[in-house]
C-alpha cells in the first residue's frame, strides 16, 4: 500500500466517522412524540394494528406512549389493551375508559381470557373495563404532568372522550379547566373521521367514527381550541391503504400465539386487506415530516345533526385533513406493514 492510499482511506474513514457522529447526533437532538392514544378498540380490528404500531414506533424510540383512553364501552377493552400493552413490553401504560358511550361486541377481545392448561396466553393484571379508571381522569392526569406543548392526541374512534375533556372543569387534579389544559398541553390532535371526499361517489357519506356518536363529535369539532391544530385522516385515506394478507400469513411467524395476527384472523379471516384507516392517523402522528402526505389548506370542520362532516376553508383554520397521492400510497402501505409486524424488543 502506498502512503497516499494510505492518506486516502484514512481521509475517508475520519469523514465518515464524522459522518456517523453527526447523524446519532442529529437522531438524538429529536425527541420522542409524546402521544396519547384514544380508542375505540372493540368491533374493528384496525385499532389494534394501530396500537402494535404505536409500540413499535416506541421501540424505535420515534413516540412514548403515556395513556390509552378508550371511547366504546365492552367489559374486554381495558383488559385487552392491557395484554396488548403487556405483550410489547409496557405492561404499566395507563388505560382509561368512557363510562357513556356506545356498547359494541367484538370479534377478538376474548382473545385476553384465553388460557392454555390453565395458563393465560396474553398476560394482563385488569380483568374488567370496571377495574379501570374513568377514562377523563386519565386525561387530565396525564396532560396536568406533561409539559407545555408536548402531547399528541390520537383518536381513532368515538369523540366522547375528547369532547368531555374540552368541556371538563377544574377539579383536584388541575386547578385548570379541560380547555386550558388542551391550550397549555397539547401540540396536535391527529384524528381518524369523516369523509371530505365522495366515497364510491356517495357524496354524503356518513362515516361511522362520526355516525356512532354525532353528539360527541359535535361537541368535538365546535370546542376545541381554535389554536390547537387537528389534522383528520378521513374515510377516503385507510381505504386506499388496505393492510395486506399476505403480511397476517407471513411476517408474524417469529411468535407463536401473536396477540395481533390472531386478533386479525378473528375479525377478517385469512382472505381480506383490511382498510389501514386508524394506521394513518398513527403514521402522520409520529412522523408528520416524512411527507407521507399532503396537507389540504387550513379550515374548519363542522358536524351535521346525521353525522356528515364537512370541510370548510377557511383563513388560520383549526383543522387540515391528509391527501395522498398514488406513490405516496404505496410508500405508506409498505411503512404500515413492517411497523405493525416488527417483533417487540
Amino acid at each position: 500500500m502506498t502512503r497516499l492510499t494510505h492518506h486516502f482511506r484514512y481521509y475517508f474513514f475520519v469523514l465518515f466517522v464524522l459522518w456517523m457522529n453527526g447523524s446519532c447526533r442529529q437522531s438524538l437532538a429529536t425527541d420522542p412524540v409524546s402521544v396519547i392514544f384514544d380508542t375505540d378498540i372493540s368491533g374493528d380490528v384496525d385499532d389494534v394494528l394501530a396500537l402494535a404500531m404505536l409500540h413499535t414506533l416506541a421501540d424505535r424510540r420515534e413516540c412514548e406512549i403515556h395513556a390509552v383512553t378508550i371511547s366504546k364501552i365492552n367489559p374486554l377493552t381495558a383488559p385487552f389493551v392491557d395484554a396488548v400493552n403487556t405483550f410489547y413490553g409496557r405492561a404499566n401504560i395507563p388505560i382509561g375508559v368512557t363510562r357513556n358511550a356506545q356498547i359494541r361486541d367484538s370479534k377478538y377481545l376474548h382473545l385476553c381470557k384465553q388460557s392454555i392448561d390453565g395458563n393465560r396466553v396474553y398476560s394482563h393484571d385488569l380483568e374488567s373495563s370496571d377495574d379501570a379508571p374513568d377514562a377523563l381522569t386519565v386525561l387530565r392526569r396525564t396532560l396536568s404532568a406533561a409539559p407545555d406543548q408536548s402531547i399528541v392526541i390520537i383518536q381513532v374512534g368515538l369523540a366522547s372522550n375528547l369532547a368531555d375533556l374540552v368541556e371538563s372543569p377544574a377539579d383536584t387534579i388541575s386547578e385548570m379547566t379541560g380547555r386550558e389544559l388542551i391550550e397549555k398541553k397539547v401540540k396536535l390532535v391527529s384524528v381518524m373521521a369523516g369523509a371530505f371526499e365522495p366515497v364510491n361517489g356517495d357524496p354524503h357519506y356518513l362515516e361511522a367514527n362520526v355516525k356512532n356518536g354525532i353528539q360527541s363529535m359535535q361537541r368535538f369539532s365546535e370546542k376545541w381550541p381554535i389554536d390547537c391544530p387537528v389534522i383528520w385522516s378521513d374515510f377516503n385515506i385507510g381505504t386506499r391503504v388496505t393492510y395486506p394478507r399476505q403480511s397476517i400469513a407471513r411476517d408474524f411467524e417469529y411468535q407463536a400465539n401473536h396477540i395481533v395476527k390472531e386478533a386479525y384472523l378473528l375479525h377478517s379471516g385469512p382472505n381480506h386487506d383490511r382498510p389501514s384507516w386508524d394506521l394513518t392517523s398513527v403514521l402522520y402522528a409520529v412522523r408528520p415530516d416524512d411527507h407521507y402526505f399532503t396537507l389540504s389548506p387550513q379550515g374548519q370542520v363542522s358536524t351535521a345533526e346525521d353525522g356528515y362532516t364537512s370541510f370548510t376553508e377557511t383563513e388560520n383554520g383549526r383543522d387540515r385533513y391528509l391527501i395522498m397521492s398514488d406513490r405516496q400510497a404505496d410508500r405508506v402501505r409498505e411503512s404500515l406493514r413492517h411497523l405493525v409486524s416488527q417483533p417487540p424488543r
